[in-house]
């Protein structure tokens, strides 16, 4: 029997089915599919939404039998469970930060643009340094690169420079005590149908239990404060043990209101939805109200 493998068609997500695959030890294939993210690539995230663009269709070659496994970046994948559908692993995670191309943050010019088509790396930046410019950019890594504003930075995933062999590109990395990164950011997520018995055993055996449990955390406190991957949310849990610390952030678009909380504990769900009623309680229900009421996509 031959695995298929269900992915995005972009170079990075091609890489990341491959990895699975030979984690997995056996025959694959991967099945490409062209997603709605990948197909809209002129508008912005924020306004085309961000809950499931790139993985609906993935999903959906698993659910119609042209997939066992999809492989998908786990910030992309909704908080909504799929009725079908298990997300059965989780393999170690990879670097989480976030990462500049072009420039520093500290050699930034005044007014010096930064490209990213993330609003929660616009937000944590313009908070730091109201003086610069953001600007939209989108595509492949490679289009990405092409775009770098003169004098300026690219705003990426540290990770996502790294598997493609670009990590020389990466002039700094930021930390986690600034940059809250993206719900899921560094991990994959690999679902199953939820009766693939097979599919289940074996994605048990590259499932990464402390990188599961650190998942689980961010993704139930981002369910709880029901945004998506477009508004300026963020979360990092690591799992030591049976004990999980997790930070979490909600922000304006512009940077000028951050709110920023931290939460421990030994179950990652109400850990994940303890933060998320603690930011909310702060000032974030006001702050994702306020988003949504000017035309941003949950």
């Amino acid at each position: 029997m031959t695995l298929r493998v269900a992915t995005r068609s972009s170079p990075l997500a091609l890489w990341q089915a491959h990895t699975v695959g030979g984690q997995l030890g056996v025959p694959y294939e991967i099945v490409e599919i062209h997603s709605e993210g990948d197909r809209r690539l002129r508008e912005p995230l924020t306004e085309i939404g961000g809950q499931g663009i790139f993985v609906k269709e993935i999903q959906q070659a698993v659910l119609d039998g042209r997939a066992e496994i999809a492989v998908h970046s786990a910030k992309d994948l909704p908080t909504a469970k799929v009725p079908g559908l298990r997300l059965a692993a989780v393999p170690a995670r990879a670097e989480v930060r976030d990462a500049l191309v072009g420039r520093s943050l500290g050699a930034l010019r005044k007014g010096a643009t930064v490209a990213t088509s993330s609003a929660r790396r616009r937000a944590q930046l313009l908070s730091l340094r109201p003086d610069l410019v953001v600007s939209e950019v989108r595509g492949n890594m490679a289009t990405r690169l092409a775009q770098l504003p003169p004098g300026g930075s690219l705003f990426v995933a540290a990770v996502a420079l790294e598997r493609l062999g670009l990590q020389d590109r990466i002039v700094e990395v930021l930390p986690v005590e600034s940059f809250c990164p993206q719900v899921g950011q560094g991990a994959l997520a690999v679902e199953c149908r939820s009766d693939d018995s097979t599919s289940l055993a074996m994605l048990a055996e590259i499932d990464h239990r402390e990188s599961h449990r650190a998942i689980a955390a961010e993704r139930a406190m981002l369910e709880r404060l029901g945004a998506g991957c477009t508004l300026p949310v963020g979360a990092y849990a690591v799992s030591t043990g049976e004990r999980l610390d997790i930070q979490g952030f909600v922000a304006s678009l512009d940077g000028r209101v951050v709110i920023r909380m931290y939460g421990h504990g030994d179950d990652p769900v109400r850990v994940g939805q303890e933060l998320g009623d603690a930011l909310l309680a702060r000032g974030g229900r006001d702050l994702l109200v306020e988003l949504v009421s000017q035309g941003k996509q949950p």
